[in-house]
């Protein structure tokens, strides 16, 4: 029977999941160019809950070059993820070096009793683990690589530690 409870579970969160993605976007080509986060319409505070994770508008990615390793290419990119399962995240990785050294825009939405913020800086891709320079908030985040493609992220903060799940954007 708890076998049967955790698969039906697991069935409606695949379908709740299902229904929260959006068609996917015709692929890119490769450009040398750093590519631009399309623009959004104006943030209206009747739609963004409060709290939420916002990020800059004006973050580019550059494409990783020819050089840089696989595994260090496929953090560069945005992330999105949920904290505990109920704090947004938002990860920028906008460039990659060959030798694992990364710029990155990090936004969170509350956490706990912190406001939500953004934070423009540097980290580190060491093994399967990138980890950012400390926030001026006093906050350490990495996140990990996982075997399907996803971040397992952490954000620590004032003795108190989220993680969660990102996905490409």
């Amino acid at each position: 029977m708890e076998k049967l409870m955790r698969n039906l579970i697991l069935a409606f969160a695949a379908l709740a999941l299902a229904a929260c993605q959006s068609a996917p976007e015709p692929p890119q080509s490769a450009a040398i160019e750093p590519a631009t986060i399309p623009s959004q319409p104006a943030l209206d505070p009747a739609v963004v809950p409060p709290g939420s994770a916002i990020m800059d508008q004006s973050v580019t990615i550059t494409p990783p070059s020819k050089g840089v390793p696989t595994k260090y290419a496929a953090f560069s990119g945005n992330w999105a993820g949920l904290l505990e399962g109920t704090y947004e995240g938002k990860l920028a990785v906008q460039s990659v070096s060959s030798n694992g050294n990364v710029t990155v825009t990090y936004a969170w939405g509350i956490l706990g009793d912190n406001n939500p913020g953004e934070a423009a800086g540097e980290g580190k891709i060491i093994g399967t683990t990138l980890k950012l320079g400390r926030l001026p908030n006093g906050a350490d985040v990495s996140f990990m690589m996982t075997s399907d493609g996803t971040l397992a992220g952490t954000h620590t903060l004032a003795g108190q530690t989220y993680t969660g799940m990102f996905i490409r954007q």
